[in-house]
């Protein structure tokens, strides 16, 4: 049997495989190194243009991504294999993907959301899907949320887009608002009097905006006054807090009363 025939034609196909098979190691080689570099570039200029780190991070993914499945192409159209049907395979995939995974990429899109038009960033403090305290992070899938409590609640991103958002960072000031009633047997201008004088000492309540003490209800059974201040954002809760407790002993002090519901009742002898 002659066997140089067959051996000619391995020879032929090897040599015109092996080109074929070493230009497309030099193309993904290459092709990964220059991916590389022009990722850490547009991540550098992204960085250098003050964009957040989070969406940074994000598109820095998403670049490689799609850079190197263009070069992964690129070097099977080198080998000769039709890459028609590999788009066509990924196409579906990513469609089998997309609705596998729907509920995180719309979380991924609520975060570029945040991200883009920033209604709030790490440290504001906000009230959003359910929760409401200082933002200690904002990642792909997530906003962590930190309680007064010093809780741990993590809010999917997609709730906090789809609902209201409260950010109480946004202004430098914040104003506390309380209702306090007194009895309609109780000296009515004392208790107003009092409760200016409890703004007044304290040195954390601010002159502008002025402050309001006014009655604002005949209750049932209270005479209800509304209460609001002016404070710096940072010292609201411990404002809040301590307004309460000095209202409550100041009022016991001066035997001003706070009453709670009730109800008189009245018989009448037959």
């Amino acid at each position: 049997m002659d066997f140089s025939k067959y051996t000619d034609i391995v020879t032929q196909y090897a040599s015109e495989y092996s080109l074929k098979i070493v230009a497309a190691l030099l193309i993904f080689f290459i092709g990964k190194i220059v991916v590389k570099k022009l990722t850490a570039l547009l991540k550098h200029l992204m960085i250098k243009a003050n964009i957040d780190k989070t969406f940074v991070e994000f598109l820095e993914s998403v670049i490689y991504f799609v850079l190197m499945l263009v070069v992964v192409l690129a070097a099977l159209n080198a080998l000769g294999i039709n890459t028609t049907s590999f788009l066509a395979i990924f196409g579906a995939a990513g469609l089998a993907i997309g609705l596998a995974l729907k509920d995180s990429l719309s979380n991924i899109g609520a975060a570029v959301l945040i991200i883009i038009f920033r209604p709030f960033k790490v440290g504001d403090t906000i009230q959003a899907g359910g929760a409401t305290g200082t933002v200690k992070d904002i990642n792909l899938f997530s906003t962590i949320i930190e309680p007064i409590d010093k809780s741990i609640v993590i809010v999917p991103n997609s709730s906090i887009i789809g609902g209201n958002i409260i950010n109480f960072s946004q202004r430098e000031q914040r104003r506390v608002d309380h209702i306090f009633g007194i009895g309609y047997g109780d000296d009515l201008k004392l208790a107003k009097e009092t409760l200016i004088e409890i703004i007044n000492a304290d040195e954390r309540a601010l002159k502008e905006p002025a402050p309001l003490v006014a009655v604002s209800e005949l209750g049932e059974s209270s005479v209800n006054f509304t209460f609001r201040v002016w404070v710096k954002t940072d010292d609201y809760w411990d404002v809040y807090f301590d307004m309460l407790e000095k209202v409550k002993l100041t009022f016991d002090e001066k035997g001003i009363s706070i009453p709670y519901p009730q109800m008189d009742i009245h018989t009448d002898k037959i």
